[in-house]
């Protein structure tokens, strides 16, 4: 594995947050890397469009988006590498991180490496994980055109991603647990206007099943009691996220029962040097605007902690 040479900051997560701390760090004057394992813009490249960004009134694309914050942060001079980051640890007062193909030392780090989407873990679920069971309707949509899909969840993200799958699917069946959506007011509305979304609430999934494929599942209405098998192409789903914090390995890290980091108001953690941004960090609200204010106080933060100890 190559050693390269020292940087100042080393920011994991190529999201909001990561790309906006990458450009506060390096208009400071440091050396910054940034890692991320997938695509520009994080979770976001994933969504189809962007509509609640401040200044975009239009909207914009999620990979746009993602692609324009990298150009950005390149701009004012950081570096950017798509690896992932298989560990973190502290030597003598610097960082040690580790990738698949390198090993990068810095002074400080800053952890945006955003969410995953939550498995539910009902039978079938991971047997048809690429054969009709998907958490990205931006994703694989296209692939269920004149088809019939189930969506899974109750909030934003479920009822937008609900609606857009409408472009492709013959009817979206969506799926939650509750007797009320979580979701904001206009989001509802779009799925209930939507004749080709189906409504199923007080209603849980209880199995995914078919031969090589999707074929069907079996939902239980929980105010009847009742079990019915519906027929469908695909299931989708989004029933919330688990923070990417493996890399950070056994770090002494305050964590809520959810597995997010805590932090201050600073956006630093019991670690001097570490730093957490984003949607892995406990917060009231994951939305871009959010990540992209935790990254900034980040940068700063790790940039006056650098300068102090020099």
């Amino acid at each position: 594995m190559a050693q390269k040479d020292p940087y100042d900051i080393i920011i994991v997560g190529g999201g909001p947050a990561g790309y906006t701390a990458a450009q506060y760090a390096a208009r400071a004057e440091k050396k910054v890397l940034v890692l991320e394992k997938m695509l520009s813009g994080g979770q976001i490249a994933s969504s189809e469009m962007l509509e609640n960004y401040p200044g975009f009134p239009e909207g914009i694309g999620g990979i746009e988006f993602g692609q324009l914050l990298e150009k950005q942060a390149r701009r004012f001079g950081a570096q950017i590498s798509m690896e992932e980051v298989q560990g973190v640890s502290l030597t003598g007062g610097s960082f040690k991180v580790q990738t698949k193909k390198n090993t990068y030392t810095s002074g400080a780090i800053i952890a945006a490496a955003g969410v995953n989407p939550r498995y539910l873990g009902v039978p079938g679920e991971e047997e048809f994980r690429g054969r009709g069971v998907s958490y990205c309707a931006t994703c694989d949509g296209a692939f269920f055109r004149d088809k019939d899909v189930v969506v899974v969840g109750g909030g934003d993200a479920a009822l937008e991603e609900a609606v857009y799958l409408t472009r492709f699917a013959r009817k979206v069946a969506l799926v939650h647990r509750r007797d009320r959506f979580r979701a904001v007011k206009y989001l509802q509305e779009k799925a209930y206007a939507n004749e080709k979304v189906t409504l199923y609430l007080s209603h849980i999934l209880l199995e995914i099943g078919g031969q090589n494929k999707v074929e069907r599942v079996v939902l239980k209405d929980l105010a009847r009691g009742e079990e019915k098998v519906v027929p469908t192409d695909g299931v989708f789903f989004y029933v919330g996220n688990n923070p990417n914090t493996s890399f950070l390995g056994d770090l002494p890290l305050k964590k809520n029962s959810g597995g997010f980091l805590e932090a201050g108001d600073n956006m630093e953690t019991d670690i001097p040097g570490l730093f957490v941004a984003g949607d892995i960090r406990v917060t009231p609200l994951r939305q871009v605007v959010t990540a992209v204010s935790d990254g900034a106080v980040a940068a700063v933060s790790a940039v006056k902690y650098l300068e102090e100890g020099e």
